[in-house]
């Protein structure tokens, strides 16, 4: 008879995650302690009440739509800036504590950790929140005439302390386990959940209000299920975008696998062109943010163009994609011609990517001076996202070696490419790539960069919330 295998032990994270987790569970009966003195309200609410908002708390993550990776958005912002409101404000942030389930805490092999460092770290935004609110809430500070903007004002701070708080304590364990750098990770995070943070807040102060504004039987619960209803039923809607999103990415990643596969010279060698090509365009953003070409230009199409840049060369033979000495004319023309391959390769997603990854996986082997292919087109007629990810291909392609090319050093490969300014590759792109090197980026050396990927400590052990030319001119991937 055999025996049933036991889930393997989970492991304890590094120690300085440890000593954050301690100092987030301390800060929080900290702030708990502090918001008692300082607020020392009488719980006016019977204990029903507790309890159905208590159940809300539990049930908002449990209903939570995952977004990728280990990602994923719930209702509990709402219900918790609503808790901010009604409740006294040393209970909010315990009851966030306690009912914080989430909904893999049932498996053997979700840590222990990382549920307790989402129980600390909402609570601590939620008690943040909450004293926002008291603060601007208390006496008609912010008053137009006879209009009282106090609460208005008091949910919008609320629900930016809450964030902000949120977005920079997930920051940092996520630099603690992974290593990258905390500013990069705090931006990254700050500019896809700002927005959706500052919109639902006046939706919170309506689910509070409503709960004090009993339409049925006398209670206000029933009025905040009949609110949230809709809420509820909208997680189907974005259930099935990120489900459909998620096909077309595996998909994608699929590909880009069984083309890394052929060759192991180029090991993920569009992720790391990806890695390149996303700061290479965010440092751009940054230096030019008023010109026109910034405006149309957007990180994340970029970024996904460049990991399927490479795409048509899935149907070229092996023997000339690996082929050890120089190309025959021949040869080099059907090599030459798998931009215009990846672009009818994708014709069929064409609605589902940006026309940004089109012109990137069209028009990524021209060049500054013309001398490109497959069009031939000159300086700033090749569109800025495809000369970005030029430049970034052809420093992973020299870095990485080839068949018939012994790979260089980064700084061989840097000084090819400061050579090759306003010959091969944009003049201002390559200023901003000097830049960006020189402050040792991971991706910067190819070694680094493929053992960091691979990395148990920022999938297994942590998963957090918190994709050829020769000759004169520069060989690319």
């Amino acid at each position: 008879m055999e025996q049933a295998q036991k889930a393997p032990p989970i492991p304890l994270p590094p120690r300085p995650i440890l000593v954050y987790l301690s100092l987030l569970v301390i800060a929080l009966a900290g702030m708990v302690h502090t918001l008692w003195r300082l607020y020392p309200e009488p719980l006016a609410h019977p204990w029903w009440d507790i309890a159905f908002w208590a159940l809300l708390v539990a049930w908002s993550q449990r209903i939570g739509v995952h977004l990728s990776g280990a990602i994923a958005f719930s209702h509990l912002f709402l219900i918790a800036l609503a808790l901010t409101i009604l409740l006294p404000p040393w209970l909010a942030p315990l009851l966030v504590f306690i009912f914080h389930l989430n909904p893999d805490l049932s498996k053997p092999t979700y840590p222990w950790f990382k549920d307790l460092f989402n129980r600390a770290q909402t609570a601590l935004s939620t008690g943040a929140a909450a004293l926002a609110w008291h603060l601007l809430t208390q006496g008609a500070f912010f008053r137009v005439g006879n209009l009282d903007l106090s609460e208005g004002l008091g949910i919008a701070g609320a629900a930016f302390i809450f964030f902000l708080v949120n977005i920079t304590l997930v920051s940092l364990v996520i630099h603690l386990a992974s290593g990258e750098k905390l500013a990069k990770i705090w931006q990254e995070n700050i500019r896809w959940s700002l927005p959706s943070a500052l919109i639902l807040a006046p939706v919170a102060l309506l689910l509070a209000r409503a709960y004090e504004t009993p339409l049925i039987g006398g209670w206000g619960g029933w009025t905040v299920l009949l609110f949230l209803a809709p809420i509820y039923l909208s997680r189907f809607y974005w259930e099935e975008t990120v489900r459909m999103r998620e096909a077309l990415e595996t998909q994608v990643q699929l590909l880009m696998q069984a083309l890394d596969a052929k060759d192991p010279h180029t090991r993920q060698h569009s992720e790391r062109v990806a890695a390149i090509a996303r700061d290479l365009t965010r440092a751009y953003l940054r230096r030019y943010k008023d010109s026109e070409e910034a405006k149309r230009l957007d990180p994340q199409e970029v970024y996904l163009g460049a990991r399927v840049h490479d795409i048509g060369k899935i149907g070229l033979p092996d023997a000339i994609l690996f082929k050890p000495g120089p190309l025959t004319p021949e040869e080099r023309q059907l090599v030459e011609s798998h931009p215009a391959r990846g672009e009818k390769l994708l014709a069929p997603a064409r609605r589902a990517f940006a026309p940004a990854v089109y012109r990137i996986v069209r028009h990524h082997h021209e060049r500054w001076d013309g001398r490109g292919y497959p069009n031939r087109l000159a300086g700033q007629e090749v569109s800025l996202e495809a000369r970005i990810v030029a430049l970034a291909d052809a420093y992973e392609a020299m870095t990485a070696g080839r068949p018939h090319r012994k790979a260089k050093t980064p700084e061989e490969a840097l000084k090819e490419i400061v050579d090759l300014a306003g010959v091969q590759f944009d003049p201002r792109l390559v200023e901003l790539f000097q830049e960006l090197w020189s402050q040792d980026p991971i991706w910067k050396d190819r070694e680094v960069y493929l053992s960091h990927s691979t990395s148990p400590l920022s999938s297994a052990v942590w998963p957090l919330p918190s994709p050829s030319e020769s000759g004169s001119g520069t060989s690319q991937g």
